[in-house]
């Protein structure tokens, strides 16, 4: 069984940085696109960056320039630099994988909210 395992968040001021992860575990033979989306209260789930297994990326106009994604495919592993954080930020954040065991399936992490004070 597939497990998206996330870490990191938690509370900073307003112009700080925060990182979170994302492990992926089980029987897993490849992964192809990782992705972070957040969603806010009373908001509906947004994309926030995304990354191929061969290192391309992608990000939300909201979080160009601020936020980093990248990931270690031999840990199954992707991360989330966020640096000048803004209150609109706050959400929780998800990871999302297309994870191939025996088909290809999308997976979804438990969610770690991220929380910026102004």
């Amino acid at each position: 069984q597939v497990r998206l395992v996330e870490s990191g968040g938690g509370l900073v001021q307003a112009g700080g940085s925060l990182s979170v992860s994302c492990a992926a575990s089980g029987n897993i033979h490849s992964i192809s696109a990782m992705e972070w989306y957040r969603q806010a209260p009373g908001r509906l789930r947004e994309l926030v960056a995304g990354i191929t297994n061969g290192g391309s990326t992608n990000y939300a106009d909201s979080v160009k320039g601020r936020f980093t994604i990248s990931r270690d495919n031999a840990k199954n592993t992707v991360w989330l630099q966020m640096n000048g954080l803004r209150p609109e930020d706050t959400a929780v954040y998800y990871c999302y994988a297309e994870i191939l065991t025996s088909t290809w399936q999308n997976y979804w992490g438990q969610g770690t909210q991220v929380t910026v004070s102004s």
